[in-house]
This record gives structure tokens, sequence and C-alpha cells, in this order.
């Protein structure tokens, strides 16, 4: 009979964290380490990316690092064929890189390329990292997890708080796990999704640093405050190893119940001059009238 700890044991799992120069994708990498499993970290940054390599594990043993540019197909398959030749396996994927390059909540103030880019990042770079992890999971025959981090974002519509093609490619995370899930299952891979809220992140700094958009946000979640990075792991450890063995192709939103709500506030008018003052130029201005 597995004991409690067992459930969450990841000893001779090999798990790849996209995004891990920063942010949250530091706290997913800590904590499958911290668990047992080999860890192959990836991001563009390449300094800081070794650095964090480093400090989670200076014998360099169980870590590596992976300069990879996840919109890149040649740099996507690099990552996956390294972690192959260096642990023999791949168990586990958190695709967390994302961005949000659009630069303003008003549709009507965005560069094409701006969205194009956002939407690569998320979607197309989260579609490269799975299939290429579904490929070498499928060609073992020992199956996986793979694991998506979305957004409360993609979970609906928002007024002028978030920039559209960052909640559509969010949405877009949220189907592509649930068709992989249904395509991959049979066959041992399971395929979810975490759509976190508000957290601590360099995507998030303006939200904390402004006080009315901060007011804002915080009255819309139940929970009254913004989430802490160790309150992901949970979901996180669950989905990544047999305790979450019958779980797939879900999305688990961990957003202090702001997606519980009925619907999201109108911005106040402080708010859409703090988005003003702050973007700047058109970025922070709406065209026309509400």
């Amino acid at each position: 009979m597995e004991t409690r700890d067992s459930h969450f044991d990841l000893r001779g799992k090999v798990a790849v964290v996209t995004g891990c120069s920063s942010g949250l994708g530091i706290t997913f990498a800590e904590s499958l380490f911290k668990n047992g499993a080999k860890v192959v970290i990836c991001a563009r940054r390449e300094n800081k990316l070794i650095s964090v390599a480093k400090t989670l594990d200076p014998s360099g043993e169980r870590v590596i690092a992976v300069k990879t540019d996840i919109t890149v197909a040649s740099d996507v398959n690099s990552l996956f064929a390294k972690t192959q030749e260096r642990f023999k396996r791949v168990d586990i994927l958190v695709n967390n890189a994302g961005t949000d390059a659009e630069g303003t909540p008003f549709a009507e103030r965005i560069d094409d390329f701006d969205f194009e880019n956002t939407v690569k990042v998320n979607l197309i770079g989260s579609w490269n990292c799975s299939k290429q992890a579904g490929i070498h999971m499928l060609s073992n025959g020992s199956g996986g997890s793979i694991i998506n981090i979305a957004s409360v974002a993609g979970l609906g519509g928002s007024k002028g708080m978030l920039s559209p093609g960052y909640a559509a490619a969010k949405a877009g995370i949220v189907n592509l796990t649930q068709n992989l899930a249904a395509n991959w299952s049979d066959r041992g891979i399971r395929v979810n999704c975490i759509a976190p809220g508000y957290f601590p992140s360099e995507m998030s700094t303006f939200v904390r640093n402004n006080p009315a958009v901060t007011e804002h946000v915080k009255s819309q979640i139940p929970l009254g405050r913004f989430g802490e990075p160790r309150e992901l792991i949970g979901t996180l450890l669950l989905l990544a190893s047999n305790a979450g063995s019958y779980i797939s192709g879900q999305t688990i939103a961990v957003d202090g119940g702001f997606s519980a709500t009925v619907g999201a506030r109108t911005p106040s008018e402080k708010v859409y001059k703090t988005w003003e003052q702050v973007l700047g130029g058109n970025k922070g201005t709406r065209i026309g009238k509400a």
C-alpha cells in the first residue's frame, strides 16, 4: 500500500521546465527537484538560466540548463534531444514560458507584430514543446505528464485590464490541453493545465506597483490578495505525480476564487488614468469614448 508521501515521489522521473530564468518557472523547477526529479530547465536568457541551475543543484548531477527559444522548432528539438541524451527519458513537461508583448489592454492600440509575438511565444511555443515531449514519451512507451501553464485570463473576457492576444493565447492553451489529452491519454500521457490568477512575476510587476490597479484587482479576488508562488506547488505536484494518475484534460484555476465570480468589474477612471500615465502615448489611451 502506498504511503501518503509516495504519491508525490518523483524519484526516477525527468522533468523539463520552460521559462526558468525567473519567476514561477524557478518555483516549479525547485519543487520538482526537491521531490526527487531530475530537471532540465530552459529559457532564452542563458546567463540567468545557468545561475538558476547552479543554485538549484551545485553538483550539476540532477539539474542542467539548456538555452532554448521555444518559438524555434529546431531549438525545441535540440532541447529534448539533449534531455534524452543526458537522462535517457522524459516524464514531465511544464510549459511555463510566456510573455505579454502587446504593452496595452486596448485592442485598438496593439501593434500587429506584438500580437503575433505574444501568441507565438505562449501558444505556438507550448505546442512545439508538447509535440516533442509527446513524441519522446510515446516512443519510450512509459507515458508521462504534460502540464501547461495558462492563466485565468484565458477563461473569459476582461475590460480594460488584460491584453487580448495574451488572453486569446492562454485560451488556446486550455483547448490544446483538452485535445492533446483526448489523443494521448490512451497511451499513458496525461495532459492538464494550471490557470494561475495574479501572482508575483515579471508580467505582473505593473499591477503590483500601481495602487489603483492593485486595488481594482484585489477587489475581484474573494481571498482579497495576490497569490504566493508556493501556493501553486500543490497543484503542480498533484498533476506531475502518481497522485494525479486519473486526472487528464483538466484546467485547474489557482486564483483565490477570481474565476468563481459572476463577472469582472469595469475598471475605475483611476485605473484608466494609471494606464495613460504609465504606458504613455497611444498605448495608454482608448480611441473614442466609452
